[in-house]
Protein backbone atom coordinates (compact mmCIF):
# COMPACT_ATOMS: atom_id res chain seq x y z
CA UNK A 1 0.00 0.00 0.00
CA UNK A 2 2.77 2.45 0.95
CA UNK A 3 4.67 1.61 -2.23
CA UNK A 4 1.63 2.42 -4.38
CA UNK A 5 1.01 5.64 -2.48
CA UNK A 6 4.67 6.57 -2.87
CA UNK A 7 4.44 5.98 -6.64
CA UNK A 8 1.37 8.22 -6.81
CA UNK A 9 3.04 11.03 -4.95
CA UNK A 10 6.29 10.75 -6.92
CA UNK A 11 4.20 11.14 -10.06
CA UNK A 12 2.54 14.25 -8.64
CA UNK A 13 5.93 15.63 -7.63
CA UNK A 14 7.10 15.23 -11.23
CA UNK A 15 4.09 17.13 -12.46
CA UNK A 16 4.65 20.10 -10.24
CA UNK A 17 8.42 20.04 -10.42
CA UNK A 18 8.56 19.98 -14.21
CA UNK A 19 10.25 22.89 -15.92
CA UNK A 20 7.99 25.73 -16.85
CA UNK A 21 7.69 26.60 -20.51
CA UNK A 22 9.84 29.59 -21.47
CA UNK A 23 6.86 31.51 -22.78
CA UNK A 24 3.18 30.62 -22.97
CA UNK A 25 1.68 30.35 -26.44
CA UNK A 26 0.47 33.65 -27.81
CA UNK A 27 -3.20 34.20 -27.05
CA UNK A 28 -5.48 34.93 -29.96
CA UNK A 29 -7.58 38.10 -29.79
CA UNK A 30 -10.69 35.88 -29.49
CA UNK A 31 -9.22 33.97 -26.54
CA UNK A 32 -8.14 37.18 -24.81
CA UNK A 33 -11.62 38.62 -25.27
CA UNK A 34 -13.25 35.54 -23.74
CA UNK A 35 -10.86 35.02 -20.81
CA UNK A 36 -12.47 33.72 -17.65
CA UNK A 37 -11.18 33.57 -14.10
CA UNK A 38 -10.55 30.27 -12.32
CA UNK A 39 -10.08 30.77 -8.60
CA UNK A 40 -8.39 27.95 -6.68
CA UNK A 41 -9.15 28.12 -2.95
CA UNK A 42 -7.19 25.69 -0.82
CA UNK A 43 -8.10 25.07 2.80
CA UNK A 44 -6.62 22.86 5.47
CA UNK A 45 -3.01 24.04 5.13
CA UNK A 46 -1.30 23.07 8.38
CA UNK A 47 1.00 26.09 8.58
CA UNK A 48 1.66 29.46 7.00
CA UNK A 49 5.23 28.43 6.19
CA UNK A 50 6.30 28.35 2.55
CA UNK A 51 3.89 28.73 -0.36
CA UNK A 52 1.07 26.97 -2.16
CA UNK A 53 2.21 25.87 -5.64
CA UNK A 54 -0.21 24.85 -8.40
CA UNK A 55 -0.20 23.68 -12.02
CA UNK A 56 -3.14 24.17 -14.40
CA UNK A 57 -3.67 21.45 -17.03
CA UNK A 58 -5.87 21.52 -20.12
CA UNK A 59 -5.70 17.86 -21.17
CA UNK A 60 -5.54 14.37 -19.74
CA UNK A 61 -2.35 13.61 -21.64
CA UNK A 62 0.40 13.86 -19.03
CA UNK A 63 -1.81 14.88 -16.08
CA UNK A 64 -0.64 15.32 -13.38
CA UNK A 65 3.01 14.54 -14.32
CA UNK A 66 3.59 17.05 -17.09
CA UNK A 67 1.91 19.35 -19.53
CA UNK A 68 0.85 22.14 -17.19
CA UNK A 69 -0.11 25.20 -19.21
CA UNK A 70 0.08 27.69 -16.34
CA UNK A 71 1.60 27.76 -12.88
CA UNK A 72 0.85 29.80 -9.78
CA UNK A 73 2.02 30.34 -6.23
CA UNK A 74 0.35 31.94 -3.24
CA UNK A 75 1.16 32.91 0.31
CA UNK A 76 -0.71 31.08 3.07
CA UNK A 77 -2.69 32.74 5.83
CA UNK A 78 -4.94 31.16 8.42
CA UNK A 79 -4.69 27.71 6.86
CA UNK A 80 -5.91 28.98 3.47
CA UNK A 81 -4.49 30.21 0.17
CA UNK A 82 -5.91 31.34 -3.17
CA UNK A 83 -4.46 31.27 -6.68
CA UNK A 84 -6.24 32.89 -9.63
CA UNK A 85 -5.78 31.79 -13.25
CA UNK A 86 -7.08 33.59 -16.33
CA UNK A 87 -8.14 31.08 -19.00
CA UNK A 88 -10.19 30.72 -22.15
CA UNK A 89 -13.39 28.69 -21.84
CA UNK A 90 -12.65 24.96 -21.88
CA UNK A 91 -11.87 21.98 -19.70
CA UNK A 92 -9.13 22.10 -17.03
CA UNK A 93 -7.71 20.33 -13.97
CA UNK A 94 -5.38 21.61 -11.24
CA UNK A 95 -2.71 19.82 -9.20
CA UNK A 96 -1.02 21.53 -6.24
CA UNK A 97 1.16 21.09 -3.18
CA UNK A 98 2.18 22.96 -0.03
CA UNK A 99 5.87 23.83 -0.39
CA UNK A 100 6.16 24.16 3.37
CA UNK A 101 9.91 24.74 3.53
CA UNK A 102 10.02 27.02 0.47
CA UNK A 103 12.57 24.98 -1.49
CA UNK A 104 10.48 24.91 -4.69
CA UNK A 105 9.81 21.17 -4.66
CA UNK A 106 7.63 18.60 -2.95
CA UNK A 107 9.72 16.89 -0.28
CA UNK A 108 9.26 13.17 0.27
CA UNK A 109 10.57 10.59 2.72
CA UNK A 110 12.83 7.70 1.72
CA UNK A 111 9.78 5.76 0.47
CA UNK A 112 8.70 8.66 -1.73
CA UNK A 113 5.74 9.56 0.47
CA UNK A 114 5.22 13.33 0.64
CA UNK A 115 6.22 15.16 3.77
CA UNK A 116 4.25 18.16 2.46
CA UNK A 117 0.57 18.41 1.50
CA UNK A 118 -0.89 17.64 -1.92
CA UNK A 119 -4.30 18.10 -3.59
CA UNK A 120 -6.08 18.29 -6.95
CA UNK A 121 -9.16 20.06 -8.29
CA UNK A 122 -12.51 18.50 -7.36
CA UNK A 123 -10.63 16.96 -4.42
CA UNK A 124 -9.71 14.15 -6.85
CA UNK A 125 -8.19 11.25 -4.93
CA UNK A 126 -5.26 9.04 -5.85
CA UNK A 127 -6.44 5.48 -6.43
CA UNK A 128 -3.95 2.88 -7.61
CA UNK A 129 -1.86 5.73 -9.04
CA UNK A 130 -2.07 9.50 -9.27
CA UNK A 131 -5.41 11.32 -9.48
CA UNK A 132 -7.01 10.98 -12.90
CA UNK A 133 -7.71 13.98 -15.12
CA UNK A 134 -11.30 12.75 -15.46
CA UNK A 135 -11.80 13.03 -11.70
CA UNK A 136 -10.07 16.42 -11.42
CA UNK A 137 -11.44 18.12 -14.55
CA UNK A 138 -13.93 20.95 -14.49
CA UNK A 139 -15.59 23.04 -17.19
CA UNK A 140 -14.99 26.77 -17.64
CA UNK A 141 -17.50 28.94 -19.48
CA UNK A 142 -17.90 32.72 -19.41
CA UNK A 143 -18.29 33.13 -15.65
CA UNK A 144 -15.78 32.79 -12.82
CA UNK A 145 -15.21 29.22 -11.65
CA UNK A 146 -14.23 28.55 -8.04
CA UNK A 147 -12.45 25.32 -7.13
CA UNK A 148 -12.43 24.87 -3.36
CA UNK A 149 -10.22 21.94 -2.29
CA UNK A 150 -8.81 20.39 0.87
CA UNK A 151 -5.03 20.00 1.29
CA UNK A 152 -4.10 16.42 2.21
CA UNK A 153 -1.10 15.50 4.37
CA UNK A 154 -0.04 11.86 4.44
Amino acid sequence: MLARLAAVMITLVGALGAARPEAPPAATPEAMHSATTVELRVRGLRSSNGKLMAALHDRADGFPKEGGIDFGTATISGGKATIVFSVAPGQYAISCFHDENGNGKLDTNWLGIPKEGVCASNDAKARMGPPKFGDAKFQVGDTTVVQSVQMVYL
